[in-house]
Parts: C-alpha cells; sequence; structure tokens
C-alpha cells in the first residue's frame, strides 16, 4: 500500500512556500501564478503554518480586513492534523475525513517535509483503481443480474 512517502516522493518540491510577514495581498498574487489553493508559510526552515484562500476568505473578506495591510500570519491556519512518512494512504484518507481536513501536514522525525492535500489522495485512487475497486466483483454481480430469473 502507498504510504505518506510515496506521495511526498511523487511530488515536485514545493514552490509554494512565503514567509510570516509577507503580505495578504502578495500572498494571494503568489497564489494566482502558481495555480494552488494554498502556500506553505515557512520561517527560515521552520514550518508555521499554511495560507489559503479559505484563510483569506475567512480571516479578511468577512471580517473587513484589508489585504494590503495584513501579514500572512494574522490569517494563516496553523491547526492542521500531521502525519508520519510511513502512514498509509488509506489512513490519511481517514484521518482527513474525521477530523474534516482538507490538509495533512507530513514529518520526518519532528521535521516538516510537506503537504499531503485531498487532491493528491484522490489523484491515488484514480491512478490506482484496481486496488480500489473490485471489478470482479462487480462483473459478478452483473452475470447475476443478467441470468436472475423473474417471475
Amino acid at each position: 500500500m502507498k504510504t505518506v512517502k510515496d506521495l511526498i516522493e511523487s511530488k515536485a518540491k514545493a514552490f509554494n512556500v512565503i514567509e510570516p510577514g509577507t503580505m495578504v495581498i502578495d500572498a494571494l498574487s503568489v497564489l494566482n501564478s502558481v495555480n494552488l489553493s494554498y502556500l506553505i508559510v515557512m520561517d527560515e526552515h521552520e514550518f508555521k503554518g499554511i495560507f489559503s484562500e479559505r484563510d483569506y476568505a475567512r480571516n479578511l473578506i468577512l471580517k473587513g480586513r484589508s489585504s494590503a495591510n495584513t501579514p500572512v500570519k494574522e490569517a494563516m491556519s496553523t491547526d492542521f492534523p500531521f502525519v508520519e512518512l510511513n502512514d498509509t494512504v488509506e489512513y490519511c484518507m481517514n484521518l482527513m475525513n474525521t477530523r474534516k481536513a482538507r490538509y495533512l501536514l507530513a514529518f520526518d522525525k519532528g521535521m516538516f517535509v510537506g503537504v499531503v492535500t485531498i487532491h493528491d489522495l484522490l489523484r491515488q485512487v484514480i491512478f490506482n483503481r484496481e486496488d480500489v475497486f473490485d471489478y470482479s466483483a462487480a462483473k459478478q454481480l452483473l452475470d447475476d443480474h443478467e441470468n436472475a430469473r423473474f417471475f
């Protein structure tokens, strides 16, 4: 079964990284340029949080705050479930579902190594659909239905 390590290794090196002091207006520009829904907020080599479109909507727009005058550190999210490199994709799916999370933080021996998104997990399901969908069981069900005699 695929693991978090497999997911992280299959992804390109993160280029969607900003600093906590970046103004939200600049972060939005980066979001637009990288065509992703989130940015990783790092201070030097230390993970600080994630800034997402949802953070912008909830922490600025709905509160009437200015994106030109608000640093990302005042709008980002920091409370995410975390996983280790040896955790399975199935575990990640269950964790996202139970915690209603869109992102999981991946760590290796206490060091931040990346983000697992719901899109990463969906790609795994699609690429490995043979492992997810039992086609022989579906075929048997269809055959049984076709051979059923209705009175």
